[in-house]
């Protein structure tokens, strides 16, 4: 528990997609680019995007060069948004590159985010049919509560 009682909430591994999406600056950044830049334990930076057409719920991640590399899974958006909004301390930092764009490390509530620089890279996959999900492997903590 942390000074206000709440409960201190476990680092998690988030994926960052829409890394092949171009940035608002179009040509003057590119997200693929940026994430080869990122070494493991850079901060990264989490922007709430209510007025995204796409999801109000959408969570922007940019490097700490400030440039975006892409965005939260829609799985996870909605609660680290949420979380955001309350105004918990949230920590992030650059992981690892993946073929669907990178892995971040989150912690909460004043807590700083550990790298774990020994975990395995994430291999490229083959191309998947369409419909089908990029990231059917990718497994956030399992004791992360949701």
């Amino acid at each position: 528990m942390d000074a206000d009682g709440q409960m201190t909430l476990p680092s998690l591994s988030l994926a960052v997609v829409g890394a092949d999406y171009d940035n608002e600056d179009k040509a003057r950044s590119n997200r693929r680019f940026e994430i080869a830049l990122c070494k493991p334990g850079d901060l990264i930076h989490l922007v709430p995007e209510p007025k995204n057409k796409a999801d109000r719920n959408a969570v922007a991640v940019f490097s700490e060069r400030g440039i975006q590399i892409g965005y939260i899974t829609a799985e996870r958006c909605g609660r680290i948004g949420a979380l955001i909004r309350e105004g918990r301390e949230i920590k992030a930092v650059f992981q690892q590159a993946a073929p669907y764009g990178c892995v971040i490390r989150v912690a909460f509530d004043g807590v700083a985010p550990v790298v774990d620089l020994d975990a395995k890279p994430i291999p490229r996959r083959p191309e998947v049919a369409e419909g089908v999900d990029p990231d059917f492997e990718f497994e956030p903590d399992p004791e992360w509560p949701d």
